[in-house]
């Protein structure tokens, strides 16, 4: 992907805290965030992968009932 000529991908430095982010923080566990990122990228490749064989076997087991 190639980055806008005029540089608008990048949010402004700001030191006013946005609303809707202090909304959204109180229900995200960033324990789990911050474990992930301790990972390899080939780790989380993997559980990646494992996670999308077990969604795949809950859809499959949903059509069979």
């Amino acid at each position: 992907m190639s980055e806008p000529p005029d540089g608008s991908w990048v949010e402004p430095a700001t030191s006013e805290a946005d609303p809707v982010i202090d909304a959204y923080k109180k229900d995200v566990d960033r324990t789990l965030l911050r474990a992930n990122l301790t990972r390899t990228v080939e780790e989380r490749i993997r559980n990646l992968a494992r996670l999308q064989r077990f969604a795949d076997e809950l859809r499959r087991a949903g059509r069979d009932l």
